[in-house]
Protein backbone atom coordinates (compact mmCIF):
# COMPACT_ATOMS: atom_id res chain seq x y z
CA UNK A 1 0.00 0.00 0.00
CA UNK A 2 1.02 3.78 -0.60
CA UNK A 3 2.39 5.91 1.99
CA UNK A 4 2.25 9.22 3.80
CA UNK A 5 -0.26 9.57 6.28
CA UNK A 6 -1.46 12.00 8.58
CA UNK A 7 -4.80 11.59 10.21
CA UNK A 8 -7.64 11.21 12.05
CA UNK A 9 -6.05 8.37 11.77
CA UNK A 10 -2.91 7.56 10.23
CA UNK A 11 0.88 6.90 10.24
CA UNK A 12 2.93 7.05 7.08
CA UNK A 13 2.06 4.01 4.73
CA UNK A 14 -1.02 2.69 7.31
CA UNK A 15 -4.56 2.12 7.10
CA UNK A 16 -6.85 3.59 9.63
CA UNK A 17 -5.60 2.21 13.30
CA UNK A 18 -8.93 0.72 14.36
CA UNK A 19 -7.65 -2.15 16.67
CA UNK A 20 -7.11 1.66 18.97
CA UNK A 21 -10.19 3.29 18.32
CA UNK A 22 -12.57 0.26 19.11
CA UNK A 23 -10.50 -1.48 21.75
CA UNK A 24 -10.69 1.74 24.09
CA UNK A 25 -14.59 2.69 23.27
CA UNK A 26 -16.11 2.59 26.71
CA UNK A 27 -19.27 4.52 27.68
CA UNK A 28 -18.44 8.17 28.72
CA UNK A 29 -20.36 10.39 30.84
CA UNK A 30 -21.56 14.12 29.53
CA UNK A 31 -18.46 15.60 32.11
CA UNK A 32 -14.77 15.34 31.26
CA UNK A 33 -13.36 12.89 34.02
CA UNK A 34 -10.34 13.48 36.01
CA UNK A 35 -8.50 11.31 34.49
CA UNK A 36 -8.34 13.62 31.58
CA UNK A 37 -5.17 15.61 30.95
CA UNK A 38 -5.80 19.27 29.68
CA UNK A 39 -3.97 17.95 26.26
CA UNK A 40 -2.79 15.06 24.42
CA UNK A 41 0.24 14.58 22.17
CA UNK A 42 -0.78 12.85 19.22
CA UNK A 43 1.69 9.50 18.77
CA UNK A 44 2.96 7.81 15.30
CA UNK A 45 -0.68 5.43 14.36
CA UNK A 46 -3.19 7.64 16.18
CA UNK A 47 -6.47 9.44 15.30
CA UNK A 48 -8.37 12.22 15.99
CA UNK A 49 -11.49 9.56 16.73
CA UNK A 50 -9.13 7.16 18.80
CA UNK A 51 -7.92 9.91 20.46
CA UNK A 52 -11.34 11.41 21.65
CA UNK A 53 -12.78 7.96 22.39
CA UNK A 54 -9.54 7.06 24.89
CA UNK A 55 -10.93 10.54 26.89
CA UNK A 56 -14.77 9.44 26.63
CA UNK A 57 -14.91 12.41 24.12
CA UNK A 58 -17.10 13.65 21.13
CA UNK A 59 -14.16 13.88 18.46
CA UNK A 60 -15.90 16.76 16.44
CA UNK A 61 -15.68 18.61 20.18
CA UNK A 62 -12.66 18.26 20.12
CA UNK A 63 -12.23 19.29 16.74
CA UNK A 64 -13.81 22.35 17.42
CA UNK A 65 -12.10 23.16 20.52
CA UNK A 66 -8.78 23.07 18.61
CA UNK A 67 -9.75 23.97 15.33
CA UNK A 68 -9.67 21.10 12.90
CA UNK A 69 -11.08 21.23 9.70
CA UNK A 70 -13.78 18.89 9.19
CA UNK A 71 -10.69 16.65 7.20
CA UNK A 72 -9.65 15.55 10.63
CA UNK A 73 -6.33 15.34 9.97
CA UNK A 74 -3.53 15.70 12.92
CA UNK A 75 -0.14 15.27 12.65
CA UNK A 76 2.27 13.33 15.37
CA UNK A 77 3.43 15.59 17.85
CA UNK A 78 0.74 17.64 17.65
CA UNK A 79 -1.12 19.00 21.20
CA UNK A 80 -4.45 18.00 21.36
CA UNK A 81 -6.22 20.16 23.74
CA UNK A 82 -9.09 17.83 25.72
CA UNK A 83 -10.28 19.99 28.28
CA UNK A 84 -13.21 22.03 26.82
CA UNK A 85 -13.23 25.82 26.40
CA UNK A 86 -15.35 27.82 29.35
CA UNK A 87 -19.04 27.75 28.47
CA UNK A 88 -18.49 24.47 25.93
CA UNK A 89 -21.16 21.71 25.46
CA UNK A 90 -19.83 18.03 26.08
CA UNK A 91 -21.35 15.15 24.33
CA UNK A 92 -20.58 12.15 25.67
CA UNK A 93 -18.71 9.85 22.90
CA UNK A 94 -21.26 7.41 20.90
CA UNK A 95 -21.17 4.22 22.91
CA UNK A 96 -20.04 1.75 20.03
CA UNK A 97 -18.98 -1.10 21.98
CA UNK A 98 -18.80 -1.63 25.80
CA UNK A 99 -15.40 -1.69 27.04
CA UNK A 100 -13.82 -5.72 27.89
CA UNK A 101 -11.08 -7.07 29.28
CA UNK A 102 -8.66 -7.93 26.52
CA UNK A 103 -7.41 -11.10 28.33
CA UNK A 104 -8.69 -13.67 26.74
CA UNK A 105 -9.27 -12.36 23.36
CA UNK A 106 -12.55 -12.39 22.10
CA UNK A 107 -13.37 -15.35 20.19
CA UNK A 108 -15.85 -15.36 16.78
CA UNK A 109 -16.65 -19.52 18.32
CA UNK A 110 -18.03 -17.80 21.49
CA UNK A 111 -21.20 -17.19 21.70
CA UNK A 112 -21.08 -14.36 23.01
CA UNK A 113 -19.36 -12.99 19.72
CA UNK A 114 -21.04 -14.48 17.26
CA UNK A 115 -20.52 -13.22 14.11
CA UNK A 116 -23.14 -11.20 12.20
CA UNK A 117 -23.96 -13.03 8.75
CA UNK A 118 -21.66 -11.16 6.60
CA UNK A 119 -22.00 -10.54 3.03
CA UNK A 120 -19.39 -9.27 0.40
CA UNK A 121 -19.01 -5.60 0.57
CA UNK A 122 -18.57 -5.87 -3.51
CA UNK A 123 -19.99 -7.69 -6.09
CA UNK A 124 -17.80 -9.10 -8.28
CA UNK A 125 -14.30 -8.05 -8.92
CA UNK A 126 -11.34 -9.25 -8.17
CA UNK A 127 -9.83 -10.43 -4.78
CA UNK A 128 -5.75 -9.32 -4.71
CA UNK A 129 -5.59 -11.15 -0.93
CA UNK A 130 -4.65 -9.82 1.86
CA UNK A 131 -2.86 -7.52 2.99
CA UNK A 132 -0.80 -7.00 6.49
CA UNK A 133 0.05 -3.47 7.68
CA UNK A 134 2.91 -2.51 9.78
CA UNK A 135 -0.17 -1.37 12.19
CA UNK A 136 -1.06 -4.50 12.95
CA UNK A 137 -4.35 -4.26 10.27
CA UNK A 138 -4.71 -6.73 8.27
CA UNK A 139 -7.75 -6.09 5.01
CA UNK A 140 -8.56 -7.36 2.08
CA UNK A 141 -8.02 -5.71 -1.21
CA UNK A 142 -10.33 -6.20 -3.63
CA UNK A 143 -10.21 -4.79 -7.41
CA UNK A 144 -12.93 -3.52 -9.49
CA UNK A 145 -14.42 -0.65 -11.62
CA UNK A 146 -14.54 2.58 -10.44
CA UNK A 147 -17.96 3.69 -9.09
CA UNK A 148 -18.56 0.89 -8.28
CA UNK A 149 -20.94 0.24 -5.28
CA UNK A 150 -20.07 -0.76 -2.36
CA UNK A 151 -22.25 -2.62 0.08
CA UNK A 152 -22.28 -2.73 3.68
CA UNK A 153 -20.93 -6.01 4.93
CA UNK A 154 -23.60 -6.62 8.09
CA UNK A 155 -26.34 -5.15 10.06
CA UNK A 156 -24.70 -2.31 11.69
CA UNK A 157 -24.38 1.60 12.45
CA UNK A 158 -21.99 4.27 10.62
CA UNK A 159 -19.61 5.70 13.19
CA UNK A 160 -17.29 7.16 10.56
CA UNK A 161 -17.04 8.69 6.84
CA UNK A 162 -14.38 11.39 6.13
CA UNK A 163 -10.92 11.52 4.64
CA UNK A 164 -8.66 12.00 7.60
CA UNK A 165 -5.91 8.93 6.30
CA UNK A 166 -3.54 10.42 3.32
CA UNK A 167 -3.46 8.17 0.64
CA UNK A 168 -6.82 6.01 1.13
CA UNK A 169 -9.00 8.34 0.14
CA UNK A 170 -12.94 8.27 1.92
CA UNK A 171 -13.13 6.12 4.97
CA UNK A 172 -16.37 4.39 6.37
CA UNK A 173 -16.37 2.33 9.68
CA UNK A 174 -19.52 0.79 10.39
CA UNK A 175 -20.22 -1.06 14.33
CA UNK A 176 -21.99 -4.38 14.58
CA UNK A 177 -23.58 -6.38 17.04
CA UNK A 178 -21.11 -8.11 19.83
CA UNK A 179 -18.08 -6.19 19.20
CA UNK A 180 -17.60 -6.58 15.52
CA UNK A 181 -16.64 -3.89 13.40
CA UNK A 182 -16.13 -3.33 9.42
CA UNK A 183 -13.92 -0.63 7.38
CA UNK A 184 -14.48 0.20 4.10
CA UNK A 185 -11.31 2.50 2.22
CA UNK A 186 -10.62 4.25 -1.01
CA UNK A 187 -14.02 5.09 -1.78
CA UNK A 188 -15.22 7.55 -4.46
CA UNK A 189 -18.53 8.89 -2.92
CA UNK A 190 -19.96 8.13 0.26
CA UNK A 191 -23.74 7.81 0.55
CA UNK A 192 -24.33 7.50 4.19
CA UNK A 193 -23.58 9.71 7.38
CA UNK A 194 -22.28 9.27 11.09
CA UNK A 195 -25.02 7.38 12.92
CA UNK A 196 -26.73 6.57 9.80
CA UNK A 197 -28.16 2.76 10.73
CA UNK A 198 -27.89 0.62 7.66
CA UNK A 199 -28.42 -3.05 6.37
CA UNK A 200 -25.93 -5.73 5.10
CA UNK A 201 -26.47 -5.61 1.37
CA UNK A 202 -27.12 -2.02 1.29
CA UNK A 203 -25.07 0.28 -0.62
CA UNK A 204 -22.90 2.39 1.37
CA UNK A 205 -20.24 3.95 -0.97
CA UNK A 206 -18.92 3.88 -4.90
CA UNK A 207 -15.86 2.63 -4.95
CA UNK A 208 -12.97 4.85 -5.44
CA UNK A 209 -8.91 5.20 -6.81
CA UNK A 210 -6.22 3.29 -4.40
CA UNK A 211 -2.57 2.65 -5.01
CA UNK A 212 -1.41 3.26 -8.12
CA UNK A 213 -4.84 4.84 -9.83
CA UNK A 214 -6.43 0.96 -9.58
CA UNK A 215 -9.99 1.39 -8.52
CA UNK A 216 -10.27 -0.93 -5.52
CA UNK A 217 -11.81 -1.38 -2.04
CA UNK A 218 -9.93 -2.30 0.94
CA UNK A 219 -12.08 -3.84 3.53
CA UNK A 220 -11.64 -4.75 7.20
CA UNK A 221 -13.41 -7.13 9.97
CA UNK A 222 -12.53 -6.45 13.59
CA UNK A 223 -13.61 -8.16 16.86
CA UNK A 224 -12.92 -6.26 19.98
CA UNK A 225 -10.14 -4.22 18.39
CA UNK A 226 -8.35 -7.45 16.65
CA UNK A 227 -8.28 -7.78 13.16
CA UNK A 228 -9.12 -10.85 11.47
CA UNK A 229 -8.94 -12.03 7.98
CA UNK A 230 -12.04 -11.24 6.45
CA UNK A 231 -11.64 -14.08 3.81
CA UNK A 232 -12.18 -16.51 6.52
CA UNK A 233 -15.03 -14.37 7.61
CA UNK A 234 -16.99 -13.68 4.78
CA UNK A 235 -18.74 -16.54 3.21
CA UNK A 236 -17.29 -18.16 0.03
CA UNK A 237 -18.19 -17.04 -3.30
Amino acid sequence: MEGGARVAVAVPGRFLVLATALALMACAGTTKKPTIPDHHVVRAGETLYSISMRYGLDYHDVARWNGIASGYRIDAGQRIRLDPPPGARVRPAPAVAAARDPSPRASPEDPAHRPPPWVWPVRGGRVSGTITQPSGGLGLRIDGELNQPVFAAADGKIVYTGSGLRGYGQLIIITHDRGWLSAYGHNALVNVQEGETVRAGQAIASMGLGPGQQAMLYFEIRLDGQPLDPLKQLPRR
